[in-house]
């Protein structure tokens, strides 16, 4: 990993005191505690990872760098929900609260700030797990889109925020027979109740069926994707792998999807806009009301799913020359 052996210390112990103590001794500038779960009082009764254990374990680490001026790193374990574990307080007693996320099978890891008493918590930083750890990803669009095939049904680009940073995500369908009545829904990257809304939106204001088809869908790269405005590009993709028929591939989609089948408008459209034009698509579908237009890029404003559907096969007959 490259790090300095020689100004690098690793100690294993449970017990908040034998920490304190150490770091007494050593005074390094930054300490680690991986993980806060496991770190117990031994003048406290309750177990390790019991709220009273992690509020007190939290608290004297906190005093310790305060008066000494180390930078400390607590380490916490995460609910399935994506919070902190345990107490409210220990996120209330930080300066900053710093989630690391991604998929357990990809490389792509996102961080996060949650909280930060003392910047923006709108930055996002894009990191690859290599041999040599974490690695910075320059240009995060790119390297998402780098394995992209042309004229695959079921593939169409959308661009999300991470943050303020826009970055471009192939969302990908594959719908296949299933069995009756016990049709399945694999989310791999995508909310599962937003992909089970926007199947019944299809069939309700669009008349696509999928009530006896297996749905599978994944956010190409590993990338995690929470927000709405990648309704309508997930709605184009499903219904691209039903019908068996490929979306242009300089097409980009970008708008939530409501109950009632209409498009609505989302935020950072500009930005988001731009970053597709500078990856070189060419088409773009967003909400009606959307005045942002990049040079180079083609908009196509629409006002519900179903008009979208048609606009984008039209524009798949275009680039097919039919």
């Amino acid at each position: 990993l490259g790090v300095a052996r020689d100004r690098f210390r690793v100690a294993s112990s449970s017990s908040v005191t034998d920490l304190l103590r150490m770091a007494e001794a050593e005074r390094p500038d930054v300490v680690v505690v991986d993980s806060i779960q496991t770190l117990e009082n031994p003048a406290l009764d309750q177990s390790p990872g019991s709220v009273v254990q992690v509020r007190e374990c939290a608290a004297q680490l906190v005093r310790h760098a305060k008066t000494t001026g180390t930078a400390a790193i607590i380490v916490g374990h995460v609910t399935k929900e994506g919070t902190v574990a345990g107490p409210k307080t220990l996120e209330h007693i930080v300066d900053a609260v710093l989630a690391l996320e991604g998929e357990r099978t990809g490389t792509v890891r996102l961080l996060r700030a949650t909280k930060n008493r003392f910047g923006s918590c709108d930055e996002t930083g894009v990191f690859t797990m290599g041999e040599r750890g974490l690695e910075t990803v320059e240009d995060p669009s790119a390297m998402l889109l780098a394995d992209r095939r042309s004229g695959v049904p079921g593939s169409v680009v959308f661009c999300g925020l991470e943050g303020t940073r826009p970055v471009l995500v192939e969302i990908q369908s594959l719908v296949a027979p299933g069995q009756p009545q016990q049709a399945r829904r694999v989310p791999i990257g995508i909310d599962a109740r937003r992909l089970a809304l926007l199947i019944g939106v299809l069939h309700s204001r669009a008349g696509i069926k999928l009530t006896d088809f297996d749905v599978f869908v994944a956010a190409a790269g590993g990338l995690v994707v929470r927000e709405p405005a990648a309704d309508l590009a997930l709605c184009l993709a499903v219904e691209s792998a039903f019908g068996n028929q490929s979306m242009p591939d300089d097409l980009v989609a970008i708008g939530e999807v409501g109950l009632g089948g209409e498009v609505r408008r989302v935020p950072g459209l500009k930005r988001r806009l731009a970053e597709a034009a500078r990856l070189g698509f060419r088409r773009a579908l967003v909400p009606v009301g959307s005045r942002s237009t990049p040079a180079g890029l083609d908009i196509v404003e629409v006002a519900d799913v179903a008009s979208g559907l048609s606009l984008a096969r039209r524009g798949q007959a275009r680039s097919t020359g039919l």
